[in-house]
C-alpha cells in the first residue's frame, strides 16, 4: 500500500456508500485507518467530522473531513493522480457519462431496491420491484453504451462507475437470499449479469465486498429496530 499522510475512513462495513471508497482506495493502492461506525449510536467523531448530515463514508485526510461517497471518490482520483489507475475517465465527455450513470443509480436503483427491503405490503415490494428492474434496463443500456464492448464500464478496467454499482451488488445477493428477488437477469440483462461475474472477480470486489451473510444480518438487526430505525441507517 501507498503512503498517504494521516488517512482515516469512518464507515459501516455493509453501506454500498462505504464499499465503494474502500474500493476506490484499495484501487489507488492507498493504506489507511479503517473505522466502524455504530449507526444507532452514532460516536464523537463522525457528529464531529460530518456535522450536516452526520453520515458515513468520512474520509479524513491530514485532519481535514472529506464527505459524500461520490466527493470522497472524485477527491482520491485528484490527489493521487500519480498513484495507481484512474478512476473517472480522462475524457471529458467520458467523464460526464460516468458522473451521470452514477448520479442515477444512487437516485433511482439505490432508493428502489432499498424499497423491496423496507416494503410494508407486498403490493408495495412488487412495485419497488418493477423500478429497480426498470432501473437496471436503463443501466444495461448504458454499459453497452460507456463500455464500447469491454469488460466493464470504464473500459478495460475497473472505473468509476464500476465501483458506483458494484458497491450495490452485495445488496442485490441479500434480496435474492431474503426475499427471492433476482436484480439482475441473464435473460433480461445479459451484458450486466456478465459484468456482474467479471467484477466479482477483481481484486478491488474481493478485497474488500463483504460476504452477503454480513448485509443479511445487519437487515436483521435493523428490522428489529424498525420502530426507531430509518433507511438512512442501512446505507450511511
Amino acid at each position: 500500500m501507498a503512503r498517504a499522510g494521516s488517512l482515516k475512513l469512518l464507515g459501516l462495513t455493509v453501506s454500498p456508500f462505504v464499499v465503494r471508497v474502500r474500493m476506490a482506495l484499495q484501487l489507488k493502492g492507498l493504506g489507511y485507518e479503517y473505522i466502524e461506525q455504530d449507526l444507532f449510536i452514532k460516536g464523537d467523531l463522525l457528529l464531529m467530522s460530518n456535522p450536516v448530515h452526520k453520515k458515513v463514508p468520512v474520509l479524513i485526510h491530514d485532519g481535514k473531513p472529506i464527505c459524500e461517497s461520490l466527493a470522497i471518490m472524485q477527491y482520491i482520483d485528484e490527489v493521487w493522480a500519480a498513484t495507481g489507475p484512474s478512476i473517472l475517465p480522462a475524457d471529458p465527455y467520458e467523464r460526464a457519462d460516468a458522473r451521470f450513470w452514477a448520479a442515477y443509480a444512487d437516485s433511482k436503483l439505490l432508493p428502489a431496491w432499498v424499497g423491496i427491503m423496507w416494503a410494508a405490503t407486498e403490493e408495495e415490494r412488487v412495485e419497488k420491484v418493477e423500478d429497480t428492474l426498470k432501473a437496471i434496463g436503463h443501466l444495461e443500456e448504458a454499459f453497452g453504451k460507456c463500455s464500447n464492448g469491454k469488460p466493464f464500464f470504464a473500459g478495460d478496467s475497473v472505473g468509476y462507475l464500476d465501483l458506483v454499482l458494484g458497491s450495490q451488488l452485495l445488496w442485490f445477493e441479500a434480496l435474492q437470499k431474503m426475499f427471492g428477488v433476482v436484480v439482475i437477469e441473464e435473460g433480461k440483462a445479459p451484458l450486466l449479469a456478465a459484468w456482474v461475474k467479471r467484477f466479482g472477480e477483481t481484486d478491488t470486489a474481493k478485497e474488500v465486498v463483504p460476504d452477503v451473510d454480513t448485509a443479511v444480518e445487519y437487515l436483521k438487526k435493523l428490522q428489529s429496530h424498525r420502530a426507531g430505525a430509518t433507511v438512512a441507517q442501512l446505507l450511511s
